[in-house]
């Protein structure tokens, strides 16, 4: 019937069925009723857990705890809403892990791809270099054998001349021995007789056969120790492949490097709790901007009261971030702090006391003057005007830097090195009425 428009007319037009309540057609109506009194089920039980018809609340429910289906299914439907709230928490935290995670993937890969071109210029260097000192000696061992070789047939010219001479004379004097005539014999004695004591032009100096087998030798020994040296070298560095961590700085130096590391926007969402009554926040708790009037903000223990200052929801753990914020108005603060840092009182304020660092960016006429503040010591900076700051944080190496950001360049403002004790949060400062800073995606 629920689905016939004319039996549902009357619902309509007559005033006797004005009380009704009409709800959605279902086609499990029977389900509705009770199977026992065939009267509809408008009664819960919550002794039973069971929804009953008001004859089953005056017979064998008798006593129990009842209340209308309707306020049950109210009650419940806040149960269910808080259950879905929780969900849907937890489906945002999971979502920003994936970000978090793929952001990871992407420095990861990143690192890789850059050590292994990094490994494959310098081992291509040292492959040059050891091919060039290989071919320095080759050309010193060819040198060397020139020039002994060289000596060396010099000294065999000298001796063939030598020997040709001795062979002469051996000639001469076997012939004066074979004389008969004995005048004749004694006339040419005399000028022969002395050939056998002429003195050798050269003399060859025994030593070993050895010549550039010690060439051979040190080049071997030099090998060995070459092979030790980068066996060390080779063990340490895989020794630093297996213990990297890819979440350390790679030293970013551009604006492209930086994003590497760069956070979604959605992870800078203002605390409202911590938000002092004057600062209005807007584009989803990313924009803080201080107001003339106060905000109508509850009483909370963590709530900054007398400066108009906020800190973001989520702590920024060990690894190295990078953020972008972009402002506007006569001043604002750039911030990170502990969570802990005090909420009154003149050491509240970013910068003023030890656990809070910051930023301080106040135009001046056309000028705008840079202070970086912590523990109310103050650093004053020259730099060109931006009004968008880059701030990147390696958390476990101690650093901090700012950095005014024009289009893709980046001038570094202020670095900080020191050691980071707890986690650490993003905050802003907007201290003059109309100033504004928001959290901005890099792209």
């Amino acid at each position: 019937v629920s689905y016939c428009e004319q039996h549902l007319q009357p619902h309509y037009e007559s005033p006797a069925f004005k009380k009704h309540k009409l709800v959605e057609a279902s086609p499990k109506l029977q389900e509705n009723i009770c199977t026992r009194h065939n009267e509809v089920m408008k009664i819960f039980c919550r002794t039973d857990q069971r929804c009953i018809c008001y004859l089953c609340s005056m017979d064998e429910h008798k006593g129990h705890n009842m209340v209308s289906a309707a306020a049950e299914m109210a009650e419940k439907q806040k149960e269910l809403g808080a259950s879905r709230q929780k969900i849907l928490q937890r489906i945002q935290s999971r979502e920003k892990d994936v970000r978090v995670l793929q952001r990871e993937e992407k420095v990861i890969s990143h690192s890789a791809d850059k050590a292994v071109e990094d490994s494959k210029k310098m081992s291509a260097e040292l492959i040059r270099l050891i091919k060039k000192r290989s071919s320095d000696v080759k050309q010193q061992i060819r040198s060397r054998q020139e020039a002994e070789v060289s000596r060396v047939k010099t000294l065999q010219v000298k001796l063939k001349q030598e020997l040709d001479g001795l062979r002469r004379n051996n000639a001469e004097l076997e012939k004066l021995l074979h004389t008969e005539d004995h005048t004749l014999f004694l006339q040419n004695y005399v000028s022969l007789s002395n050939l056998a004591d002429s003195e050798d032009s050269s003399s060859i100096n025994n030593r070993p056969v050895q010549y550039f087998e010690d060439v051979t030798v040190a080049v071997s020994k030099g090998r060995e120790k070459l092979q030790d040296t980068l066996g060390v070298i080779w063990n340490s560095i895989s020794q630093k492949v297996i213990n990297v961590d890819v979440l350390l700085p790679q030293n970013p130096q551009t604006r492209a490097d930086f994003s590497l590391y760069a956070l979604d926007k959605d992870y800078f969402r203002l605390d409202r709790n911590t938000a002092s009554m004057q600062i209005l926040l807007s584009e989803e708790n990313c924009k803080a901007t201080c107001m003339k009037d106060e905000q109508s903000y509850p009483n909370h223990p963590e709530r900054f009261m007398g400066k108009s200052q906020v800190l973001c929801r989520q702590p920024l753990m060990i690894g190295h971030h990078y953020w972008e914020v972009e402002w506007s108005g006569l001043g604002v603060s750039i911030a990170v702090a502990y969570r802990d840092i005090a909420r009154t009182g003149p050491k509240s304020k970013f910068g003023d006391n030890d656990k809070s660092w910051a930023l301080e960016c106040v135009k001046k006429n056309d000028l705008i003057i840079y202070d970086f503040k912590h523990n109310s010591h103050k650093k004053s900076i020259t730099k060109p005007p931006s009004s968008k700051i880059g701030v990147y944080l390696s958390h476990r190496a101690g650093m901090l830097c700012f950095y005014s950001v024009s289009g893709t360049t980046m001038t570094l403002l202020h670095r900080v090195q020191t050691t980071f004790t707890q986690p650490l949060h993003a905050g802003l400062g907007v201290y003059y009425y109309g100033a504004a800073a928001e959290f901005c995606d890099v792209k």
